[in-house]
């Protein structure tokens, strides 16, 4: 495992810690990956019963790494290429999916964007009184992914959810709870000490019996295919983002919209070769709009592993 994921063992229960504490745990490729990589070798093991996520330090997963710019990526070229999901949707698959084991998330501090999905994907949840739980979409200008518009009306309702993501609101320990967010609120002092004890106890009980009953509960929440949902959601992303872009470049996005995603947005670019082609599907002559299928991300900060800036790969053409 790299030094940005840490695994250990206590009995039957491996804990895989997101491990970048100055970072608030934030997310880079390298990090995202290594989490999904340390679920699915986790879930291969079989004297692993229980699977514990947490984060280093005082913070659970600060969303997005938007100071970064690493390039990894599990998969081969055309691999990356052809990856039309990313690791952001990976999450979800890699816990409800290809994983049958529960998978339970300590989530002991801040859980915003993308981390939040990844706690979100898990399948039970302990929360720490002073955790600060924000989707934080609507305050950049963007559309829910990570599995969010799957997990959140799962946990919490619709209309809950649909409130919590249009007022972006941040709630704390307590009031996750009450939303359906989490399971159990702890202390921070004595959150480490309750999670392992949790999964301990979760332990007690056939392993083969907590994967039937995880296989049974996960299916019967497959209403819609997970894979087409996932990309329904990068879809609707790429849209607002460049919708944002047509009614007026980044000076359109909200205030607090952070520096490097305004400066992405302006950009509209994709890399062909060594050279930078400006792409810009509203251009003069262009029909009315019509949202675009996309194949891989719109940028970097909506990995898909080929860590390219850039971004469009199929466009709307002028009739």
């Amino acid at each position: 495992m790299t030094d940005v994921v840490k695994v250990a063992d206590a009995g039957h229960v491996r804990t895989i810690t997101l491990n970048r504490p100055e970072k608030k745990n934030a997310l880079s490729n390298a990090l995202a990956w290594g989490v999904i990589a340390a679920i699915e070798e986790a879930a291969a093991i079989d004297d692993v019963w229980v699977i514990a996520i947490t984060g280093a330090g005082d913070s659970f997963c600060a969303g997005l790494d938007l100071t970064g710019s690493d390039r990894f990526t599990p998969h081969s070229a055309q691999s990356a290429q052809l990856d039309d999901i990313g690791w952001v949707g990976q999450f979800l698959l890699a816990i409800r999916k290809r994983c049958d084991k529960p998978v339970v998330g300590g989530v002991n501090g801040v859980a915003v964007g993308a981390g939040l999905g990844l706690a979100m994907a898990t399948d039970v949840r302990l929360v720490s009184r002073g955790a600060r739980l924000m989707a934080g979409y609507t305050r950049i200008g963007g559309s829910p992914d990570a599995g969010l518009t799957i997990t959140l009306p799962q946990a919490m309702g619709y209309e809950r959810a649909m409130r919590f993501m249009m007022e972006n609101r941040t709630v704390l320990g307590e009031e996750a709870v009450a939303l359906g967010m989490a399971g159990e609120v702890v202390d921070d002092g004595r959150f480490a000490e309750r999670l392992a004890a949790y999964c301990q106890e979760l332990c007690q009980w056939s392993p083969i019996t907590l994967r039937l009953l995880k296989r049974g509960m996960a299916k019967s929440l497959e209403t819609n295919d997970l894979e087409q949902q996932l990309r329904y959601e990068l879809s609707n992303i790429r849209i607002a983002f460049f919708q944002r872009r047509r009614q007026g470049g980044p000076q359109s996005l909200p205030r607090k919209a952070p520096a490097r995603l305004r400066r992405q947005v302006s950009l509209g670019v994709r890399r062909s070769g060594s050279q930078l082609i400006k792409s810009d599907p509203w251009r003069l002559g262009a029909p009315a709009f019509q949202p675009p299928t996309f194949t891989t991300s719109m940028l970097a900060d909506l990995p898909n592993g080929s860590g390219r800036r850039a971004v469009l790969t199929s466009l709307p053409q002028p009739q």
